[in-house]
């Protein structure tokens, strides 16, 4: 059978966007070959594959409810709120290499607009794939310690722990990658009054009378000759009282 690789532009996105969570957010670093983290076989994340079995070619399908952990967004932008529900339905299938898992998403998200600042919430769907390897096992078929993938190989691989398999790092890094980098409330959203923070889509007419700064000098002008004019008013009606009298 041969054997299953990703195509280059799924994998070089992958690691783009692992690296882009780890500055965006405090996510949990994903499990990949050689790391000695244990499953937690009771997270609804973590799926069983004993039942689909190691002879290349099975499959079995996986639907599945869960609450979406912390950090599945751009943090301060938009994502997946913490609890809301995530509907997630896999296939599962054995090949040479270990399962490949092709699955979509759906959740609800919720951010706010970058013009005006207002509440923003969307329904998300997703589609990703990804391939778990089987643990490396030495001569004896005992799971090896030894991590003899390239430098390549070890940013974009992720390993079965015997037959569990983490969910999480995929699902979070697909939700990233289809998120709005720059969510608006609508294409054509006027955004805020820079002078005043006013919303302009209430009041698309809103504006502020500007002088040009031409004048200002002229101005000041003119209203410093009105206060003398004042003045001298009440310089000449008051020795016109006093000539009265």
């Amino acid at each position: 059978m041969p054997t299953v690789r990703l195509p280059a532009h799924q994998r070089s996105e992958r690691r783009t966007t692992r690296q882009t969570n780890a500055q965006r957010s405090d996510a949990p670093a994903t499990r990949k070959s050689g790391t000695v983290n244990r499953l937690d076989h009771r997270d609804p994340l973590v799926f069983d594959t004993h039942e689909l079995g190691r002879r290349p070619g099975s499959m079995r399908k996986v639907e599945r409810t869960l609450q979406a952990p912390a950090a599945f967004g751009i943090e301060d932008v938009i994502g997946v709120p913490v609890g809301s529900e995530v509907v997630v339905e896999l296939r599962l299938e054995s090949v040479v290499e270990g399962v490949l898992v092709t699955g979509t998403a759906e959740a609800h998200v919720a951010g706010e607009c970058v013009r005006c600042l207002e509440p923003v919430e969307d329904d998300l769907d997703v589609e990703f794939q990804e391939l778990y390897y089987y643990p490396e096992t030495d001569e004896r078929g005992r799971v090896s310690s030894q991590d003899e993938q390239s430098d390549e190989d070890e940013e974009e691989t992720y390993r079965l722990e015997g037959d569990f398999f983490d969910l999480e790092p995929v699902l979070r890094d697909a939700v990233v990658l289809a998120l709005p980098l720059q969510p608006v409330c609508r294409e054509d959203c006027l955004g805020l009054c820079s002078e005043c923070g006013a919303l302009l889509n209430e009041d698309p007419d809103h504006h502020h009378d500007a002088a040009d700064p031409r004048w200002a000098a002229l101005q000041g002008l003119s209203a410093g000759h009105g206060d003398e004019g004042d003045e001298n008013s009440d310089t000449r009606e008051g020795l016109a009282e006093n000539q009265e009298k």
